[in-house]
Parts: C-alpha cells; structure tokens; sequence
C-alpha cells in the first residue's frame, strides 16, 4: 500500500531531510518515488482544498510555498495508518517519544512532515504529485 508523505519546508530549510527519510526508513517504509517540489501558491490551494475553510488555511498555503518540500511516495503494509503513528501528533507538545514530530517539528503550525490521513486521499495525494508512469510496477 502506498502513501503520501511530504518533509514540509522548515524540516528542508533546517538539513532534517536526511534524518527523517532514515526514520521512515528505519520503521520499514520504502520510497518509491520522490521530488524535491516548491508549491505555487495555487499548487497548495489545491492540495489543502479540503481545509479552505478552516482558520489556518491560508497560513498554512503560505508556510508550504515558503520554500521547498520532499513530496514521498512510501510503501509498506497498513502504510496510512502506520505512517500516522510513526510521524505524531500534529502539535509536538503532544506527540509521543520517538516520533518524527516530536523530534524535529518547531510548533503545531511548522511540524516538519504532512501525511496522509486515509487511504482514499493517499491515493488522491500521491496522485498530485506523481505520475502513474512513476509510480508503474511497484
């Protein structure tokens, strides 16, 4: 099963790519495609459609086009699910030991990794960023 993962622009900016792909890595997921994005604005619009009428909508459209993202496409069995548990809660504060949030995320709002949060819009999400040609055969 695939997922979508993307290292959010303050993990980049900070060098933390390199450690959080080894922590996915290390839990058993395994890359299968992966580009180094930077979202226009419309881009992330679009992306973050579902939240549009949320409060931290345009902040967060403005944070993702802030500078480059790591867009993943990572697989390994109950991948969505799992992917969840291994990344934490979205506030740091609250997330468990061990998780890539708690051990690198600044806040709630710059929290270093996005993953997705059903297996409907991982298919949705990895489909945004990548091609069915990229993604044939795995």
């Amino acid at each position: 099963m695939l997922t979508l993962a993307i290292i959010k622009p303050d993990a980049v900016k900070n060098r933390l790519t390199g450690k959080i792909l080894a922590h996915l890595e290390a839990d058993g997921f395994v890359v299968r495609a992966a580009r180094l994005v930077k979202l226009t604005v419309a881009e992330a619009e679009s992306f973050y459609e579902v939240h549009r009428a949320r409060p931290f909508f345009r902040p967060l459209v403005t944070f993702m086009t802030s500078g480059p993202a790591l867009a993943l496409a990572l697989e390994r069995d109950d991948a969505v699910m799992r992917l969840r548990d291994v990344i934490g809660a979205t506030d740091p504060a609250e997330a468990k030991p061990g998780t890539v949030r708690k051990l690198y995320a600044e806040s709630k709002e710059r929290n270093a990794i996005h993953a997705s949060d059903s297996p409907e819009n991982a298919a949705r999400e990895v489909g945004f960023f990548f091609a069915e040609r990229e993604l044939r055969g795995l």
